[in-house]
């Protein structure tokens, strides 16, 4: 296990991983998960740090911290992101990459989970620091990473650039292009239509999908969407699509609330066009965070950070649907004071599902160098988020659950079976 005064810090109640551990508890017991499973299952398969030391543009070298970590690879090669921020710590990772193992067991996909960051800033880096940074990063867990063991991809600051630098990096180490080492390319490396916008389009289906079953009209349904980088502003940009009025957005730097509906794709563009942050946007009245996430709305979209409802303002929330296109927004606590307003909450590790899912696609792409309309990858990833859906509702109403233990129980008895396929020694 982990050295844990690496994380003394952090106190249980906002230690993700202990959410985590919280969750696999309750669904553990109520399936009867096999107790040496469970034993696996709680603790990851591998933990990698790395000290990466760089020359700044200054000419003075900056050490930074980086950390792998790889949880279960039962179902198949581990798969998961890459962040780049200050919050970066040795429980937050372990988390992400066991949400990964979920998530892409309940997305059906032959994944298992990991997860990786850097504690940095790159907002106060220049383009050359964070290029440096990742290639030395990608040389540093270059025995971890491989197109049949681990794939990283995008996560928190990072994107097709810094894949693209991976690639490159992992290539010249192993002497062979090898594109299929990470997901989340530019299309010209080999990279997917359609994996731009796959988390936030799978957060839209998987809101449709519940809202049919709420029986909720898009038309008649008002909604809040807290947070606005790539999936938070495709998740808003979906919904309205489907009908339903966005009267709220928010990033790190403001909060906009506009009871006409806020118009997305001008938003959007404002974004695109301020620095990638939507400060000093007109089309809103300015509001807190906090009253975003409480305001009165049918249906509220946290695409932020985690821990962002908690039992503090758990029961001021008036939303009758909570879709997660986060990880991990919704504290243990907070669960249980939302089931009993009788809330619907679509867990992350169904409702973000469709990003992991459409890299799987750019994953098998690159294997066999045949690539898909975007058409057809919507089709597919559409395909794939609705079933996963209905695999969960469907264990819900089985063990008179909600979602989100139904997502793990359902993700458990997946790689329960795997571990045991595989055997023991």
């Amino acid at each position: 296990m982990a050295d844990t005064k690496k994380v003394k810090h952090q106190t249980e109640k906002d230690n993700p991983f202990e959410e985590m551990i919280k969750r696999l508890d309750v669904a553990a017991k109520i399936m009867k998960l096999d107790d040496d499973v469970y034993e696996i299952m709680k603790k990851p398969n591998k933990i990698v740090y790395s000290s990466l030391p760089i020359k700044m543009d200054n000419g003075k070298t900056q050490v930074f911290e980086g950390f792998r970590v790889v949880h279960n690879t039962a179902l198949g090669p581990s798969k998961g992101g890459i962040r780049y921020s200050l919050n970066v710590n040795e429980s937050e990772v372990m988390a992400l990459a066991a949400w990964m193992t979920f998530k892409c067991a309940i997305a059906d996909i032959p994944y298992g989970g990991a997860k990786g960051g850097i504690n940095c800033d790159p907002s106060k880096m220049s383009e050359g620091e964070l290029e440096r940074l990742t290639r030395s990063y990608t040389s540093a867990m270059s025995d971890v990473f491989g197109v049949d063991k681990d794939i990283p991809a995008p996560d928190m600051n990072t994107g097709a650039r810094e894949m693209a630098w991976i690639v490159d990096e992992f290539s010249k180490i192993k002497g062979a292009y090898t594109p299929g080492v990470v997901t989340g390319k530019p299309l010209h490396l080999g990279g997917s239509r359609g994996r731009v916008e796959a988390t936030g389009r799978g957060v839209m289906t998987a809101t449709m999908e519940a809202m049919e079953k709420l029986g909720m009209k898009p038309e008649k349904c008002r909604a809040a969407v807290q947070g606005f980088g790539n999936v938070g502003s495709i998740t808003a940009k979906h919904l309205a699509a489907q009908g339903i009025k966005i009267v709220a957005i928010s990033d790190h730097t403001a909060a906009f609330y506009n009871a006409d509906g806020i118009d997305i794709d001008k938003a959007i563009a404002y974004r695109n066009s301020n620095k990638g942050v939507i400060k000093g946007y007109k089309g809103g009245k300015l509001i807190s965070n906090e009253e975003l996430l409480t305001l009165n709305v049918d249906i509220l979209c946290p695409c932020a950070m985690e821990n962002q409802i908690t039992e503090e303002n758990a029961n001021k929330i008036k939303a009758k649907l909570i879709v997660e296109g986060a990880n991990g927004p919704t504290t243990d606590e907070a669960d249980h004071i939302l089931e009993k307003k009788g809330v619907t909450v679509i867990p992350d590790i169904l409702a973000n599902g469709g990003g992991v899912t459409v890299s799987y696609f750019e994953w098998v792409q690159n294997r066999n160098g045949y690539y898909y309309s975007e058409e057809e990858i919507n089709k597919r990833a559409d395909r794939w988020m609705k079933q996963a859906f209905n695999n969960v509702w469907e264990v819900s109403k089985k063990y008179k659950v909600h979602m989100r233990i139904a997502a793990y129980i359902y993700a458990l008895s997946k790689i329960e079976l795997g571990i045991k396929s595989r055997g023991s020694y």
